[in-house]
């Protein structure tokens, strides 16, 4: 796979793979489509997250029990 930039895009990738200490261009490029990714996946969970119910309110009871299940498997 072969990219054009033009000359300011080539010398800011240059200047990231000297910062960031990246061994080639195309580790660079590959780091870049994998936080890409990372990003669309993170993305997606938000909006499954945003169109699912609503759960329990996380109010001062809420966690006062989960303290108490916490205690309870660890045998306190």
């Amino acid at each position: 796979m072969n990219i054009s930039l033009p000359e300011s895009l080539r010398t800011f990738v240059e200047d990231q793979i000297t910062q960031r200490r990246y061994g080639t261009t195309s580790e660079y490029v590959r780091d870049l489509i994998r936080r890409d990714q990372d990003r669309q996946h993170l993305r997606g969970l938000l909006l499954a997250g945003a169109a699912s119910e609503q759960g329990p309110v996380a109010d001062d009871r809420y966690f006062d029990d989960l303290r108490d299940k916490v205690d309870t498997a660890a045998g306190e």
